[in-house]
């Protein structure tokens, strides 16, 4: 059995003084790969390098949207070399985020439609680059509570590139509607342990309805731990926590479950199969 862990941050500080033996216990799980995820041009270069260190490990690079306003006026450049390294498997994370707060990001409260015109440049720049590289892209979408305008404007700036290319929607906690939109438009969602808190029913009804090539599975380490151990330090090797509580929702074997998303990501993110 082998599982993939779609999107965690490695290089995040809390590894830095186990990561042999986070990427040990991963492997003991099942966990054969991992794919590790940039949040700026800092943190893509940090990605990679630890893909030298670890042939499980492969990297997505990008923008996040909190991170906008960090960026230098060679950015765009940038990034294309990095996106160019061949254990880039996918763009990402990038997209729209209006939980996070401007005085968060460096701005201040009253700019905030500057700050939101800002994702949606830098949102659409690297779907373009994307575009360019022949790269599928991770999403990151995130409302204020109560609010689908993060929603809203992550599809109205995506929609136009259907066909083109495919999105993964990660850390997916939104209802079974908008799962089903998102797989009409051709893209995929991703499922954490969050399938795993008592609180959140909606996510879980999602992850036992929606078609087995439709999703896969993530930690977002060293964040979302699932239970038991929620609350403390996540790992990747969890992803298989994530994938025993979706299969038993489904009802299924954890081996199919592990099957069926292995086969999903290996076919949307690129080159991945030749890092295992």
């Amino acid at each position: 059995m082998q599982l993939i862990d779609t999107h965690t941050h490695l290089d995040h500080p809390q590894f830095a003084a186990d990561l042999p033996a986070v990427i040990q216990r991963a492997h003991d799980a099942g966990v054969t790969r991992m794919i590790s995820i940039g949040t700026d041009l800092e943190s893509s270069r940090q990605v990679l390098a630890l893909t030298e260190r670890f042939p499980s490990v492969s990297a997505a690079v990008g923008i996040h949207p909190t991170e906008v306003t960090g960026v230098d006026a060679d950015w765009l450049n940038k990034l294309r070399h990095l996106a160019q390294h061949a254990k880039v498997v996918a763009l990402g994370e990038i997209g729209i985020d209006y939980f996070h707060q401007p005085l968060q990001t460096g701005l201040e409260v009253d700019e905030l439609s500057l700050w939101r015109e800002r994702q949606a440049i830098l949102f659409q720049q690297q779907l373009d680059l994307a575009l360019e590289l022949g790269l599928n892209v991770i999403i990151h979408q995130r409302d204020v509570a109560g609010s689908s305008a993060a929603w809203e404007e992550t599809l109205r700036i995506l929609k136009p590139y259907g066909g083109k290319l495919r999105a993964l929607f990660h850390c997916f906690g939104g209802t079974l509607a908008q799962a089903e939109e998102v797989i009409a438009l051709g893209h995929l969602v991703s499922f954490t342990g969050i399938v795993t808190f008592k609180n959140a029913p909606l996510v879980r009804a999602t992850a036992a309805a929606i078609p087995a090539t439709t999703y896969m599975v993530e930690t977002d380490s060293p964040y979302l731990a699932p239970d038991p151990y929620r609350g403390q330090r996540a790992e990747p090797w969890q992803t298989r926590l994530v994938a025993e509580r979706i299969a038993q929702m489904r009802g299924l074997p954890l081996e199919e479950v592990a099957a069926a998303t292995t086969t999903t990501a290996e076919a949307f993110f690129r080159n991945i199969h030749f890092h295992s």
